[in-house]
């Protein structure tokens, strides 16, 4: 097996876990968010959209390093390099957007209670 095969294989792999983090996000915030309503709790909304954009967040992150694994490693022209950089452009805007949705904070945005003295 080759450099460029093995790389594309971790990328494949890296791909793959991406995917799976979503899909299982997605599986588990929906029944937890279905057992808080069957319970009738309040924030069943609320839990069901921080679970379900952190499960988005971090399975994002996954699809980005598998882009850059097999972009920079196996492919590394002018072209595929420019299509890289627009899809991580993309990807960081969703991933803000969702982290402002997430929590009411740009990421870069410290934490107000973490301000507060001790």
């Amino acid at each position: 097996m080759s450099f460029q095969e093995l790389i594309e294989l971790v990328g494949k792999g890296v791909d793959a876990g991406g995917v799976a983090i979503l899909v299982v996000g997605v599986l588990v915030s929906t029944v937890l968010a279905l057992r808080m309503l069957v319970r009738r709790e309040s924030g069943a909304y609320e839990s069901y959209r921080r679970l379900l954009g952190r499960s988005i967040l971090l399975g994002l992150e996954f699809l980005v390093a598998a882009d850059i694994i097999r972009t920079v490693a196996v492919t590394p022209t002018f072209r595929s390099v420019g299509l890289l950089a627009a899809i991580v452009v993309i990807r960081t805007f969703l991933s803000f957007s969702l982290e402002l949705e997430i929590t009411g904070r740009w990421p870069w945005q410290k934490n107000p209670e973490a301000r507060k003295p001790g």
